[in-house]
């Protein structure tokens, strides 16, 4: 039990890294072995499963045993509650988007992940991105860098120009003229939309895409 200020010194460096890592893996892993799939559609549209509001409350339990006193910002939380919590919170809290690419879960499709990020003075200190179908943990902690599978991430060269990138691009949020002209006439090498953002930041990251364009996020988009 301990407030999360101060630890990951040099005798505990990378130490909250791994038990967060750990965490997470083990609460989504929990999960997704039993859950449904089946959607309900929210106020705004969107859908939400069994799966995003376990995984949200497993994980505000376990933090609050492990780092007590740290409030928890969740996607599947009301707004009027993320209101309150940001108004309160005095830029320390987690952020938590339970499972990024919701859609793509329900249907199948094998992109989605679970995101996870301490602020501190509205900075991030610590940060886990779990992709369960590949089984891949991206992370990072302020001073220490970033890190696959807890491996240093190092990115893989750009290609020169954009005439020759790969480009992920939610078309969804951008702009109607914008994203016209970017069909009609793409300037990219090729273009794509893969519907879950937290993991779109890291896959950009590894050098896995060359660009990434989105028309406005959330907080735990950023995750």
């Amino acid at each position: 039990m301990r407030q999360a200020e101060g630890k990951g010194a040099a005798n505990g460096a990378g130490h909250e890294l791994d038990e967060l890592t750990a965490m997470v893996k083990e609460a989504v892993r929990e999960v997704l072995s039993s859950c449904s799939r089946d959607p309900c559609v929210k106020l705004d549209g969107s859908w939400v499963t069994d799966a995003d509001t376990r995984i949200q409350a497993l994980l505000q339990e376990r933090l609050a045993r492990s780092w007590p006193g740290i409030p928890m910002l969740g996607e599947e939380m009301t707004v009027e509650h993320q209101q309150r919590l940001l108004g309160s919170a005095g830029g320390h809290f987690w952020c938590v988007d339970p499972l990024d690419g919701t859609s793509n879960f329900v249907l199948g499709i094998p992109f989605y992940a679970t995101s996870i990020a301490l602020v501190e003075r509205g900075r991030p200190r610590l940060a886990v991105v779990f992709d369960p179908v590949r089984g891949e943990v991206f992370s990072a902690e302020r001073g220490r860098g970033a890190f696959l599978d807890g491996r240093p991430l190092v990115p893989r060269p750009h290609p020169p120009g954009l005439e020759r990138s790969v480009v992920v691009v939610d078309f969804k949020r951008l702009d109607a003229d914008l994203s016209v002209r970017l069909v009609s006439s793409s300037p990219a090498r090729s273009l794509r939309n893969f519907g879950a953002c937290a993991l779109e930041w890291c896959w950009l990251a590894a050098g896995r895409v060359h660009l990434y364009l989105h028309g406005g996020m959330k907080l735990w988009d950023l995750a």
